[in-house]
């Protein structure tokens, strides 16, 4: 009588085993498959570290009526293409204290939360100085970026003045602070390989940034 007992309780457990994987394989499957946790992580990380970039151009004027070309040192954020033995977007905020138009990781902003660096060279390689936020491709699987405000030859940058101005580019040439300034609002598309889509709005005439 114990042994059937045994047998029709193993029986059952068994059958609830089965029944539990049934309903955890359907539920998955019937999740959006557009959903991606990482990809929305970075995301809303990028949206972060503008609004910190915005708020670090309010605190610290980079105006000095000694250098002609002082506008270049605005904190900038720029998106960049790795080296192509790796492959991959990535990018750096920064503001060019050296002058030389490329940033360097002593020049980048720092994450907030952990104080690891924005930035990265374009061999996209992960270390504990930086943040792996950065890595759009390598850490997030985003593939293509697209900006609508863009007028520089690769993927495209935003500026933000200490009066709240945004810029597309800055100026390589003496005595020139107002030129590339943002007169239309600037939409960010990103899209990963497995077909997400997501975007950032920066508005031209308050520099509020949103996702969109």
């Amino acid at each position: 009588m114990c042994e059937k007992l045994n047998s029709k309780k193993s029986y059952f457990l068994f059958e609830l085993i089965f029944v539990i994987l049934l309903i955890s394989y359907f539920s998955y499957s019937l999740l959006p498959k557009n959903t991606q946790p990482e990809f929305k992580v970075a995301i809303d990380r990028l949206v972060l570290y503008l609004n910190q970039t915005r708020l670090q151009a309010f605190i610290d004027d980079k105006y000095d009526s000694s250098n002609p070309k002082w506008f270049r040192k605005r904190w900038t954020l720029k998106f960049l293409n790795c080296s192509e033995t790796v492959g991959g977007i990535y990018y750096s905020i920064f503001s060019d204290e050296n002058m030389t138009g490329h940033a360097n990781a002593d020049e980048s902003l720092k994450d907030p939360l952990t104080k690891k660096y924005i930035y990265s060279s374009n061999s996209c390689e992960e270390n504990n100085s930086n943040s792996e936020y950065v890595l759009l491709t390598k850490k997030f699987g985003i593939k293509n970026i697209t900006m609508s405000c863009n007028s520089t030859s690769s993927i495209g940058q935003l500026s933000f003045g200490s009066d709240g101005k945004v810029y597309s580019r800055l100026s390589t040439e003496e005595n020139d602070a107002s030129s590339y300034l943002l007169n239309e609002d600037c939409i960010i598309n990103f899209i990963s390989n497995k077909g997400d889509i997501s975007g950032i709005k920066v508005y031209a005439n308050t520099g509020f940034i949103e996702k969109i």
